[in-house]
């Protein structure tokens, strides 16, 4: 008979796995949740009552051992727990210990002895199977360290505190609107909402004019950046369709400005797109913008 494995290692174990499946596959404030403390307290006491129901088993079985068999039990639970799993790990076998685990065979003086694997080593490796098959599952049925679902939440924070970082920022104008070149890729999903429609992807033209061109017909500003939030706060004068989207509220004067970066970018750091590569005939006059 060998001495059982202590209780507090099993309610250990039990309650890390409890806390490892809710946090895998159960809502962010579980620890709030009546459910989880009652069952981790429910199981808990059932593991109490199954090493109570062992004990009884182990006294029984204790009293049928001869002398010999409860004095070496006795020596061998007098031993901690984690000072046996050390000496399973690293102790080495005496020599009447190692010819009894002697194989019946060799080779040129070498002798293959029938060890055991350490308890720690089999602990170790059943540990990392089940959690692969627990991690599998979360990864495949939940969206628990899934890198997609870990991005559009970090993406959700990020515009989360963009929105609340505006409503509390004093509101961008004519003035204070600066051209930023991080602004330009977000200005370029404005200006597909907002402006395609009329001036074509990339700002080729096609309703509107084409905005990669030196060619404008309204020079309002010394700047192209300031010309075209002009434009956006004000509208056309002569074209209805060229709206005052800042003054009627379409788009707000922070957007503008991430607008007016990526026109900036498309006219002032690429190359324009040309008729013969299905840009809009110029129009206007050619601008003489400052820097």
């Amino acid at each position: 008979m060998k001495p059982r494995t202590p209780i507090s290692i099993y309610i250990t174990i039990t309650v890390i796995s409890i806390f490892s499946c809710f946090q895998m596959f159960a809502d962010a404030d579980y620890l709030s949740s009546p459910f989880f403390w009652g069952l981790l307290v429910v199981v808990c006491l059932l593991l109490l009552i199954l090493n109570s129901i062992g004990d009884l088993v182990e006294n029984a079985t204790f009293k049928l051992l001869t002398d010999e068999e409860k004095q070496a039990y006795l020596n061998e639970k007098a031993i901690p727990y984690f000072r046996k799993l050390w000496n399973s790990a690293f102790k080495k076998q005496s020599p009447i210990e190692e010819k009894q685990i002697l194989i019946d065979h060799g080779f040129d003086g070498i002798t293959e002895l029938d060890n055991a694997l350490p308890k720690w080593w089999l602990g170790l490796f059943y540990f990392t199977i089940f959690s692969c098959v627990v991690y599998l599952i979360a990864f495949t049925f939940t969206d628990y360290a899934h890198p997609d679902v870990e991005y559009q939440d970090e993406s959700r924070m990020q515009l989360a505190s963009i929105k609340e970082y505006e409503k509390t920022a004093p509101p961008i104008d004519i003035e204070t609107a600066v051209y930023d070149s991080e602004n330009i890729a977000e200005g370029e999903q404005i200006f597909k909402t907002n402006c395609i429609s009329c001036h074509s992807e990339s700002g080729k033209g096609g309703i509107g004019p084409n905005l990669t061109d030196k060619q404008w017909i309204y020079i309002k500003q010394k700047t192209l950046f300031k010309n075209v939030f002009w434009m956006l706060e004000n509208g056309s004068p002569n074209n209805p369709a060229m709206r005052p989207f800042i003054k009627e509220g379409t788009i707000s004067g922070r957007e503008a400005e991430k607008v007016a970066a990526y026109i900036y970018h498309i006219n002032q750091e690429k190359a324009p797109i040309t008729e013969a590569q299905g840009g809009a005939a110029p129009q206007g006059e050619d601008a003489d913008w400052q820097e």
